[in-house]
Order: structure tokens, then sequence, then C-alpha cells
């Protein structure tokens, strides 16, 4: 979606900012005030010192004040991390800062355990109908064999139930069940009872609804207050592991192994990162999910290790491309629906999202995992694909 500015870039001084700026670009394929669709288009002198200055959280805070404009975000995000600048982004004070905090304060803690929910998955529900296909799905769907977002969703989660060898009459736990997407699909279509936890409110009312005369229990509560031990055949958990911070992953895969009856197995799908760093985007961390963190493969391995057997793990981070630029032309084919309870600048804030994270996927500095644990108690797992 192009800009609907009707003045022409502002011509800018060569100052110091704007040749460090153009450094930075050159090889990458974006060029400032340029013809093609991954090009930036500038709007303010002082956007390049805003930049530089801040990294990702003033090139996104940028764009939403009208800074900048560029017809295919995700592109020139692509092309940028592809060019080696997704490092280069983030200041040492910056990232010095993250672990100073996450290293002396648990940012995922159980009291803190809502402040995602309340920022950015109780936004509206109106909102995220619009932008979401009728699953109300909010992760990666599987493409292999999809050509819409809802026959890719409604792939995924079928294949997390083949994964999870569900049968009628089983119990699962769905730890951070949004709005009712996999319990929906696997009490009605596989005869299983499910109980769902969510942190958000809006999450839990909606859930309620979709999953009326399903024998279905949505709870808002985290997962460390589930009370039980070895009562669920299967667990879940599709797109929260994200949410649950480094100081706490080893607490998760002991409650998962608490909850897990002896033979049963528990699926695993969560965005990973290359490295195992311990950081996060600052933009990201402000404006979309606050104290969110991506678990690396050793991350996840060392976490799960006493715990937990691995018997698979599939990466399909590539369909996360297909599926935010899907949710991006969702969005902005119902935005006027939806305008008048919110502003210009949460428009422009979700199409940046959208859009830079489509470009992180595309360029392969992130990944999607689908793992499936077990007890080690199974004698064979033979995974579905």
């Amino acid at each position: 979606m192009t800009s609907d500015r009707r003045i022409s870039p502002i011509a800018l001084p060569a100052t110091r900012a704007r040749r460090v700026v153009e450094q930075l670009l050159e090889g990458s394929g974006v060029a400032l005030n340029g013809s093609a669709p991954q090009d930036i288009h500038v709007y303010h002198p002082d956007v390049f010192s805003r930049v530089l200055h801040q990294g990702t959280l003033g090139l996104g805070e940028a764009y939403m004040d009208g800074w900048w404009e560029c017809e295919s975000i995700d592109d020139m995000a692509c092309r940028l991390l592809r060019h080696g600048l997704g490092e280069r982004a983030h200041n040492r004070s910056e990232r010095l800062m993250y672990r100073l905090q996450s290293g002396f304060f648990n940012l995922q803690s159980r009291a803190r355990a809502y402040i995602v929910g309340e920022a950015h998955y109780d936004l509206g529900n109106d909102l995220f109908q619009r932008m979401l296909d009728p699953t109300m799905c909010y992760s990666c769907g599987y493409w292999k064999q999809a050509d819409t977002l809802h026959a890719a969703q409604v792939a995924k989660l079928e294949l997390a139930c083949r994964k999870l060898d569900l049968r009628p009459g089983m119990r699962v736990l769905d730890i951070g069940c949004g709005w009712g997407s996999f319990a929906e699909h696997a009490a009605g279509r596989h005869g299983v009872e499910v109980v769902g936890l969510t942190i958000s409110r809006e999450q839990a009312r909606l859930a309620r609804q979709r999953c009326e005369g399903l024998p279905v229990d949505i709870r808002l509560e985290d997962y460390r207050d589930h009370a039980g031990r070895n009562d669920y055949d299967r667990i879940v958990s599709i797109g929260m592991f994200e949410h649950v911070g480094h100081r706490n992953y080893e607490t998760f895969f002991h409650s998962v192994e608490r909850h897990l009856e002896e033979d049963g197995l528990f699926l695993l799908h969560t965005i990973g990162s290359n490295t195992s760093d311990i950081s996060a985007d600052p933009w990201i961390n402000k404006y979309i999910f606050p104290n969110g963190i991506l678990p690396s493969a050793m991350h996840i391995a060392r976490a799960s290790e006493s715990h937990l057997l691995i018997e698979d793990w599939q990466n399909f981070g590539p369909d996360y491309d297909h599926t935010l630029m899907a949710w991006l032309a969702n969005f902005d084919a119902h935005w006027h629906e939806v305008a008048h309870r919110y502003n210009e600048r949460t428009r422009r804030m979700f199409r940046y999202y959208l859009s830079v994270c489509a470009g992180a996927f595309r360029s392969r500095d992130l990944q999607l995992w689908q793992i499936v644990f077990s007890r080690g108690r199974r004698m064979r797992y033979d995974a579905p694909r």
C-alpha cells in the first residue's frame, strides 16, 4: 500500500547523518527517494539522525510519525537484513541495557505475565477478526499444499493434531490458546476435551464464544498457576513460547512434564532465533510484544533435556512470510471498517510490524519450529508431514 501523500520527498541537504545512512545502504538494493518499491522516501529532515541515534526503534517510530514511506517495507526489510544491517541497527548500550534488565529481573514473571495481553492481544477483537482468517489463528500457517490463508491455517492445525496423534476422549492442555483456534479444531474434529490457558481477557472472552457447545474449558490463567499432575494425554503450545522468557524456559518444560501423562506427547510451535543472544528488537518490544524474547535451538534443547525427549523438529519458517503478507492484505482491505475506533498511528504501526516481520522471515533471519516431545516412555514416534 503506497502513501497517500500528494507531495514529493523533500530535497534534503547532504548532512553527515544522511551520508552515513547512504553508506550503510550502499549495496543493499535499497535507495533513498528511488523509484523501486523497496526504496525509502523521506519526508522529514531529521529522519537520518533519528535512525542513527535510536536504531530500529527510531526507524519504526519515524515511520509511525509519517517521516518516511516505502511501497514495499517487507522487501526493504528483507534486503537490509540480508545486507547485514540487522546486527548493526542495535547499538551496544541498547543491547547492554536489555541484558542488564533481563539479567537482574524476570521480565516474564507471574506478576508481569499479563502485560503483553493487555498491551497487544486486548487491543481489540474487531481488529484481529479482520486481519486474521476465520480460524482466528495468530501464528504461522502451513502452506505446503495451501493457496489461501484459511487453508494454510486449517492445515497447520490439522498437522499439529496429526503429530499429537489425537484420539476421541483424550484430554488436551492448550498453553496459550489465543482465541481458541486449536481448541475449537481439535475438539470439533477429533473429539478431544481441551483446557485452554490465555493471559488475555479479550482472547478468553471470544474463545469461549467460539467454543460454545464443545468440550472446551477456556481459562484466564498463567501456565505456572495451572494445578494438576499427569492429568493430560496431550499438551500443545502454539505461538506462546515467545512470551516465556529465557529465565523461565526450564520452569515451562517442568510444567509440561508435570502435566503430561507417561505416554503423552507435547507439541511446541514457536518462532525461533538463529542465535542464542539474549536480546529483543526495541521497537517490537515497545509497541507489539512487551517483554517478548525469541528462543534459539540451544535454549530449547538445554531447557528441555532434563524433562522431555525431542522426538521431531520441523522448520517451516518461510511459511511465516506468506502468512504475514496475507494478514497485511486483510488488514489493508478491512481497515476502513474499524478506522473509527483507532488512529492513523495505529494503522501505520500494524503495517510496519507485519511488513518488517515478513521481511525477517523471507531473509531467513527468523525461523518457525514445530517440535514434538515425549517423556521418553514411547517405543517409537513417526512424525507426519
